[in-house]
Parts: C-alpha cells; structure tokens; sequence
C-alpha cells in the first residue's frame, strides 16, 4: 500500500527559509555546542572551541563521502538515486559496523558550511531525488549552518535524516519544519544488548522517544506518483543473529504506538564486521530462515507496508 501525496509537493525547509527561521534554528543550534547535549550522551564538552566528546566531532563536520547512491530503499532510490552525504564519526559506534572504519577509526575530511552545501547541490544537480544525511546526529549544528546556504542557491529537494535512532528529542524538534523524510534505524529492544554491543544502555527508551517525534513531526511515508518518497517516516530494523535485535517487541511498538501504515525495512544483510567476530553470536551471519521469522513476526504484529528488495538490493551501509 502507498500513501499518496495531497496536492503540490514543497520541501518544508523552503518555507521555513522564508520566514528567517531557518537561519535562527541553526544559530540556536550552534549555541548548544558549547555545553554539547545534542544528542543523548550528553558530553557537554565545548565544541564551538573544537573540543571534543564521544563521537569525536569538533566545531566541522567531518564527511567520508558524498556520491548518488543506489543501494537505498526503492522510495529513496527511484530513478536517479538517492544523494547521500556520509558524516564520519558516530554517536552510537556499533561494535558491528559495517562502515567501521568511519564511524570508529574516523576516515573523512572536516568540511565547512560553504563545503557541505556544494556537496548537496552538486547532488541535486546530478538528479538526486534527495539529499541523504547519513549518520547525522552529531553534526546537526553543522547541517543547520550549511542549509540556508544551500537554498540561497537553489536547493528544492527533500531531506532525509538517516540515523542510528539515538538521538535527542530536543534536538529532533530544531529540525521540525527542516526534515521532509525521517529513517531512523530501530535496533535493540533490550537494554543489556544496547548496552553490550554499542554502550548506550538507554538506547531501547531513546529511540522510542525519537521516533515517537519523528512522526509526530511528518507522519507517514507519502510517496509521488513516481512511487518516489517526498516525506515521512521510515523505518530501518536490522535482524541480528539470535534474535538480538527484539524483531517482534520492535514491530509491535511501531504498529501499536506509532502506526501500522509506518513503511519498514526489515533488514537481511547483516554480516559480522568491526569487532563482531569476537561477539558470537555477531560473529555468524543471520539464516534464512531467521529472516523469513522476522518477517513474519512484522506482518503478525501489524506492520504490513514493508520493503520488498531482494537480493543484492538488500546491500547498504549499517552504523
């Protein structure tokens, strides 16, 4: 089933650039790096004076890469590819990670505001059908500071905030009216296996929290008549070797307190990475038939617009 959209599309930051409050929710933004509570481990380490805490990010953003990619759900995808901007460094650093030696070992240049917003018009420019935040959550302040940039020079396409899930719901509400689509990852349940594997013991309440805003802010997936996401909620969960991740309690939240129209991509391509082979049992790949049990906990659950790719679509980039 697709949500269709109700009359013209616009991104929500155009309007919000009108009003001049684009501009001030960035300098609210960068205020709060001096005491940094951006996100949920809360380091209040000054990065205005480019000190640093947990995820290792000073008063730049820090990028690895930016490029149309193709690997991204069908909505994000359509034909020209979803433009995908990819932060270095993590607030999160899964001990899996499949981009390891970004998110822990910190490959990437810093970039500054003026940088960050050619990235995302060259993007548009090559015939991205949006601009994709990945593992942005540490670095809002900065996305903030490039954005009205950006637009000033014709920026028109939907954002995507493509995150971890441990994030602020303080922080979430300085983008309310910026984020067209929201695609959290929703990965534990359990607060021991949150805190085992990624050390946030408060990251099963944190990113109930999140998404519970996400989606009071947009509501859920709209799709163009190109089947093209405009804006949203979609949600990411990763099925993990022993049912590490919760599959069915995370269904069952989605579709009992967010919505049972809430898009979902239950993940297959889990594969061990990082740290993972010293972690069983992360240090295995996930069976089919535990995936074909994931899927089938989602749809008993209620969650019944879920992503169909198959194959080597499954393939994308884990925090």
């Amino acid at each position: 089933m697709e949500l269709p959209r109700k009359g013209p599309f616009r991104p929500a930051y155009l309007t919000l650039h009108e009003k001049g409050a684009l501009i001030k929710r960035g300098l609210e933004a960068q205020g709060r790096l001096e005491c940094c509570r951006l996100c949920p481990r809360e380091c209040k380490v000054n990065r205005r004076a480019d000190e640093k805490g947990f995820c290792r990010t000073g008063i730049k953003a820090v990028v690895s890469s930016y490029s149309p990619h193709f690997g991204e759900e069908d909505p994000l995808v359509g034909t020209g590819g979803s433009g995908t901007i990819f932060f270095t460094h993590c607030n999160l650093r899964c001990l899996f990670c499949q981009n390891y030696e970004i998110s822990h070992l910190g490959e990437g240049r810093e970039t500054d505001p003026a940088q960050l917003a050619r990235m995302m018009l060259h993007l548009q420019d090559l015939g991205c059908h949006n601009i994709n935040f990945v593992s942005p959550s540490h670095v809002v302040a900065q996305i903030l500071a490039a954005l009205p940039l950006a637009v000033e020079e014709g920026l028109k396409v939907p954002l995507v905030y493509n995150t971890g899930g441990y994030d602020s719901v303080e922080t979430l509400r300085l983008l309310e009216g910026v984020i067209d689509i929201y695609m959290p990852d929703l990965k534990f349940m359990d607060p021991e296996v949150s805190h085992r594997y990624c050390r946030a013991r408060d990251y099963p309440e944190k990113v109930r929290a999140a998404i519970r805003e996400m989606h009071r802010q947009v509501g859920d997936l709209v799709m163009d008549h190109r089947s093209v996401a405009e804006r949203g909620l979609l949600v990411r969960h990763l099925v993990l070797p022993g049912g590490l991740a919760g599959t069915r309690e995370a269904m069952r939240f989605l579709a009992k307190e967010i919505s049972p129209d809430t898009y979902v991509n239950v993940m297959a391509q889990y594969r061990p990475c990082g740290e993972a082979p010293d972690h069983p049992p992360l240090s295995r790949r996930i069976s089919a038939k535990e995936y074909e049990e994931a899927l089938n906990l989602a749809r008993e659950e209620g969650i019944h617009r879920l992503d169909e790719r198959k194959g080597i679509r499954w393939i994308r980039f884990i925090r």
